[in-house]
């Protein structure tokens, strides 16, 4: 297993958009393509407030390569993405890692 550790950094007041993007249209693709997440996370406390940290797991990395370019590239999420975005951006930087379980980790 592998797990995919994303970090996306919003523009000033956009993360509520982020959240209705994921919820409205986002998570129906993830669904479409057999992208499995473990969950969604908001900071609490730190330098920001304007970031929603996710986890999507993996068998391996050919999977994901071919599950998420799939996903990538289907025109009709570029256009509703696109349309999110139309009069302002919403995720300003996006972070990955790729991340594998150690033989003590209660998730493997």
């Amino acid at each position: 297993m592998i797990v995919e550790l994303r970090t996306y950094h919003c523009a000033p007041g956009r993360l509520p958009a982020l959240h209705d993007r994921f919820t409205s249209i986002t998570l129906g693709f993830f669904d479409k393509y057999g992208i499995k997440q473990v969950g969604f996370w908001t900071n609490l406390s730190g330098p920001t407030n304007q970031s929603l940290t996710y986890l999507l797991q993996w068998e391996s990395l050919a999977e994901r390569e071919t599950k998420w370019n799939a996903f990538q590239a289907d025109p009709e999420w570029v256009e509703k993405r696109n349309a999110t975005e139309a009069h302002k951006i919403i995720v300003e930087r996006v972070e990955v890692q790729f991340m594998t379980p150690t033989a003590y980790s209660a998730l493997r």
